[in-house]
């Protein structure tokens, strides 16, 4: 998560602002949280491939903050999917399609929300 805060932003810088400041309303919202890992995933790449084909720029993808059972749970198991959602984007077929993604901003769902910004279909 703070790596993507810190991350330098690939896209237009005005737009980037507004997106940081929750100014700009997601076209699109998928909720992935209660979903295991494996569906999630399956579910993330339909959603993202049906949003790129449709041309949309913004989608909002809910993962979840993710909460520990016991407080002696080890933190890494905490928010399984938001840990893993970086990565599944990163990885082909899906970063054939994203251009940047970000944390929500507070009003879209905060720490438990990710902003992802589609490129352009060519």
């Amino acid at each position: 998560m703070d790596r993507l805060r810190t991350a330098p932003p690939r896209m237009d810088a005005k737009t980037f602002g507004r997106l940081k400041r929750g100014k700009l309303a997601p076209e699109a919202r998928i909720d992935l949280h209660g979903m295991s890992a494996q569906r999630a995933h399956a579910a993330l790449r339909m959603f993202l491939a049906d949003a790129y084909a449709r041309e949309m720029r913004l989608v909002l993808v809910i993962t979840g903050k993710g909460r520990r059972d016991h407080p002696m749970d080890p933190p890494a198991r905490q928010g399984v999917l938001r840990n893993e959602l970086p990565h599944w984007l990163a990885q082909p077929p899906l970063s054939a399609l994203v251009l940047q993604t970000s944390p929500a901003h507070d009003r879209h769902g905060g720490g438990g929300a990710y902003y992802v910004y589609l490129r352009r279909r060519r």
